[in-house]
């Protein structure tokens, strides 16, 4: 299949047909991570973040949110 770029404002965008996205499970907000080889462009949908991950974010997150409360409060 030979696609073109489309004008999207002053972008390019590419036109991916719907059974394609089907047989891929990519949606509307479906995050992807766009990388390439040199030669060719891999459009992947994104890994979901792995609950170990998501733990360290949370924890740091927080240290963040405690370590910040006082100077937050005042700015707000």
């Amino acid at each position: 299949m030979i696609k073109t770029m489309t004008a999207h404002g002053n972008s390019l965008a590419l036109v991916v047909d719907k059974p394609i996205l089907d047989l891929l499970g990519i949606q509307k907000d479906t995050p992807l991570e766009i990388s390439t080889n040199g030669r060719a462009l891999i459009v992947t949908p994104a890994a979901p973040p792995t609950s170990e991950r998501m733990e360290a974010f949370l924890k740091a997150k927080a240290k963040a949110e405690k370590k910040l409360a006082p100077a937050l409060k005042r700015l707000a």
